[in-house]
């Protein structure tokens, strides 16, 4: 199946599993993940502290190898490469954008510098020239000259967003972008996503951030190591995502559908289970029309 798949998707995990092992104990943090991402789609992975997101967030930036199951980025599988590979690959197939500015930017470079410096390192030519172009793109090309202390922490962002572009990566992944900036600056970078994405950029959102999230066409939720739910934007929305008439927080902007495992298995969202009450682990379901029901036993 993956063979068949891997030249229509971006991303393509199936049953994809990681343990990790300390002296005493094993953790569990992806328990046989299933997903696919196109080419060209802007999508945001939500969940709880230790759900696995950022876990395969870094699985799929090349940062860390999973344990077991399938994982294709762009047509490459990260399973089978090699140490050599696997460093072009974070070279040019994937960009990273941290939460941490820290992570991002050089202190002691100019901004213009520290976008210069990815390209240095693949040995991409008219750095100075690509670098000023997305200067212009993140909106700070007056920066150009500023080091990191310099820089707001919105401003910090947008040009750690500028050096996660600077190899034309096929695949833009961002860990909680909008995790340390308020709300004006959230939004910023968000219509930067957008207009990225616009323009076929692949991007790869995990957040916490649900406001920003209800503008994304498609919300992956993680529980428990695995997808549990997706949030897809609605028709009538897809077009107006960022009109002024649509107001995120009073409109239900998106159809949400609970996932079905391959083994016909599906994770009944919590608030749901706190409202059946029920006693023990054991659930009645029974089909009625095109419906199923599940209800406490009783």
């Amino acid at each position: 199946m993956a063979e068949q798949m891997e030249s229509k998707s971006m991303i393509l995990a199936e049953g994809l599993v990681k343990i990790y092992k300390t002296k005493i104990t094993e953790v569990l943090a992806l328990q046989g993940l299933d997903l696919q991402v196109s080419e060209g789609e802007l999508t945001a992975i939500i969940g709880n502290s230790g759900s696995g997101k950022s876990t395969f967030l870094n699985m799929i930036g090349g940062l860390d190898r999973p344990s077991a199951g399938t994982l294709f980025v762009d047509g490459k599988n990260l399973f089978t490469m090699s140490e050599k590979e696997l460093v072009e690959y974070k070279q040019k197939t994937v960009g990273f954008v941290w939460q941490n500015n820290g992570r991002n930017m050089l202190p002691y470079l100019s901004a213009l510098e520290n976008i210069m410096l990815p390209m240095q390192i693949s040995g991409t030519s008219k750095k100075r020239e690509r670098a000023l172009a997305l200067l212009e793109t993140v909106g700070l090309p007056n920066r150009k000259n500023s080091r990191m202390n310099m820089l707001s922490g919105g401003e910090q962002q947008r040009i750690a967003i500028a050096i996660a572009l600077a190899n034309s990566p096929k695949l833009l992944l961002a860990d909680e972008p909008t995790g340390s900036v308020d709300r004006k600056t959230a939004d910023y970078i968000f219509d930067l996503f957008s207009d990225l994405n616009k323009n076929g950029q692949t991007i790869l959102i995990v957040t916490h951030d649900m406001e920003l999230s209800k503008k994304v066409n498609r919300v992956v939720a993680i529980r428990d190591g695995k997808i549990s739910s997706e949030r897809v934007l609605k028709e009538q929305y897809a077009d107006r995502v960022r009109e002024s008439g649509v107001s995120f927080l009073t409109e239900e902007t998106q159809d949400e559908y609970v996932v079905l495992d391959r083994a016909g298995r599906l994770q009944i969202p919590e608030k749901l289970l706190q409202d059946l009450a029920l006693k023990d682990n054991k659930v009645k379901v029974c089909a009625r029309g095109n419906e199923i029901i599940v209800s406490r036993p009783d």
